[in-house]
């Protein structure tokens, strides 16, 4: 068994506080406040979605969203995103340089109900679209199919308004099955024929986007009788 632990606590202590115990504990109170921000954002887009979704239902008798996913960004991935872009570590450089911090992702089942939904979404006088990337008529070379929107949305609190950014995602079923197989291949390491298994996706992603396109014909034929 080791001895000196009391030097070794000493130093640890003095590697993970840096700075003043008053100022982390800002700090924390500051980072806090800001997940809640975006968690109220993710609140009040998915409260958008689901009224859209519903009045579409009602009119057309089938629900264009299957289902919606959302997440906000861990503070180590926002931290280390901060020092690639080479900005100040704080809650005001989140609010202002990163658009991604909160994120949803809506799944249809064709593909002309993804278009609908971003028209639908944006036409509304709150939102305010700050950039937009159709990587469904343009997809990446990978063969990723989805389309990407970054829009700005009121937040309202008791005592202030805070305009915050979400990134929207919005692809089919058969798009998402697909991304999330590539995820698991990104993210995997020591993988043995990476090139091969590219070269595989890459040709699923041609089938599925072909598979897509006859499902919305052959759902478009049975509408019109």
């Amino acid at each position: 068994m080791e001895k000196n632990d009391g030097s070794k606590k000493m130093l640890l202590s003095e590697t993970v506080l840096p700075t003043p115990p008053e100022f982390l504990i800002k700090e924390i109170s500051n980072f806090r406040e800001l997940m809640l921000v975006y968690n109220s954002a993710i609140r009040e887009v998915t409260t958008k979605l689901e009224i859209l979704n519903d009045e579409l239902s009602l009119n057309n008798r089938k629900n264009p969203i299957q289902f919606i996913k959302s997440r906000v960004k861990k503070p180590l991935s926002i931290v280390k995103k901060l020092q690639r872009l080479e900005k100040e570590i704080s809650t005001k450089s989140v609010l202002n340089s990163l658009n991604d911090v909160a994120g949803i992702r809506v799944i249809t089942a064709f593909i002309d109900d993804v278009y609908k939904i971003a028209d639908m979404l944006v036409k509304q006088d709150d939102i305010f679209l700050i950039e937009s990337k159709d990587y469904i008529k343009n997809p990446k070379s990978n063969g990723y199919r989805s389309y990407h929107m970054i829009i700005e949305i009121p937040v309202f609190f008791s005592e202030k308004k805070e305009r915050v950014r979400v990134e929207i995602q919005i692809r089919t079923v058969a798009m998402d099955f697909w991304a999330s197989l590539e995820h698991q291949l990104k993210y995997k390491k020591d993988l043995e024929n990476t090139k091969n298994i590219e070269v595989e996706l890459k040709e699923c992603a041609e089938t599925i986007a072909e598979t897509d396109l006859k499902m919305m014909n052959i759902r478009n034929k049975i509408e019109r009788k």
